[in-house]
């Protein structure tokens, strides 16, 4: 009983000094780290039969997210980063899943191309659209792996990258001002519009945050050819980073991990934990899942448009945007 106790509190993030204090109104005296790392080993069957499991008895899976967080592992004497690869998949019953948990020195092309390999083997299979960041070995790696899945880039990285080209902060500020409104219509031609009104913005102010947003068109939009419904869930990679801070936040009680199988240890079983709770609920209701599969419904731009006029809409409402926010910040 009491070695459960210490393995559960060692994945809640409790601190080795608060465990301590804990046994010691059991009545035992001290509860060094050592003991409590063999204690929570326990937890590694279970992981390791999680990160290994089969992937075709839930799948197939229509859409995955991948990213990568970065921790500290203590090997031969220097403490070194080391990146923790993750990715989270949603079903076509609408359920997500954490697909895949590994930890490599760099995250490379090398290092991604054999965690989605891997995946792949465990059977990953029907994937339509992957959301990730910019990453060039990540975007290698799904297109190796995953022929036929289209390439969402992630929105809110896009926008960051951009605001990364802009020297001051007021300028930082502006250029995600612009690009935060991009993704905000209701309909494929709009957002289109809207898209390239902020490059034609952006080339007046930031020249080199119009060339970065300019090129990602292509990849920027890919949520466009799915039903309107998916978008706001599909165009970022919330869902992947909001998994991650889990496992920062159980992490940051340690700071500096003994060993790298102590680290898969605590990111396996809290990833295992939260695909439980993930279960019970569904991230697309079935309705929403099955507007893939209806030929009749609308997707991406449907008949001829009218650019000019279009454009200049859109150019008018971003300005509008940046009024706005210039006056609630004045207030």
């Amino acid at each position: 009983a009491l070695i459960t106790v210490i393995a559960d509190c060692y994945l809640a993030g409790v601190s080795t000094r608060r465990m301590d204090k804990l046994v010691k109104t059991l009545g035992i005296n001290a509860l060094s780290k050592s003991q409590v790392s063999r204690m929570a080993a326990d937890l590694d069957e279970q992981v390791e039969a999680f990160r290994h499991r089969p992937l075709d008895e839930s799948g197939p899976f229509t859409f995955v997210a991948a990213d990568a967080l970065v921790l500290k592992v203590r090997e031969g004497g220097r403490v070194v980063p080391v990146h923790v690869l993750v990715a989270t998949g949603v079903n076509a019953g609408g359920h997500r899943e954490i697909l895949g948990v590994q930890v490599t020195t760099s995250e490379d092309g090398a290092g991604w191309l054999a965690f989605f390999r891997d995946l792949t083997a465990r059977g990953l299979s029907g994937v339509k659209l992957v959301t990730s960041d910019a990453h060039a070995g990540l975007v290698n790696a799904i297109a190796a792996t995953i022929p036929g899945a289209a390439w969402q880039r992630c929105a809110v990285h896009l926008m960051r990258d951009c605001m990364r080209e802009a020297g001051s902060w007021q300028l930082r500020r502006r250029v995600g001002r612009i690009v935060s409104q991009v993704f905000r219509g209701r309909d494929a031609a709009t957002v289109t519009a809207m898209y390239h009104a902020a490059c034609d913005m952006l080339e007046g102010c930031c020249p080199r945050a119009a060339a970065v947003l300019e090129e990602a068109e292509p990849d920027a939009l890919a949520y466009l050819d799915f039903p309107p419904t998916h978008w706001k869930r599909l165009r970022t990679n919330n869902v992947q980073e909001r998994t991650n801070r889990e496992i920062k936040r159980r992490s940051r009680v340690v700071q500096v991990f003994p060993s790298t199988g102590s680290l898969v240890r605590l990111a396996g079983a809290v990833m295992c934990e939260q695909d439980e709770i993930w279960q019970e609920s569904r991230y697309f209701s079935e309705v929403r899942m099955n507007e893939l599969y209806d030929d009749g419904r609308t997707r991406g731009i449907d008949g001829p448009v009218d650019w000019a006029r279009l454009e200049a809409e859109a150019r008018k409402m971003l300005e509008s945007g940046l009024e706005l926010a210039d006056r609630v910040e004045a207030a």
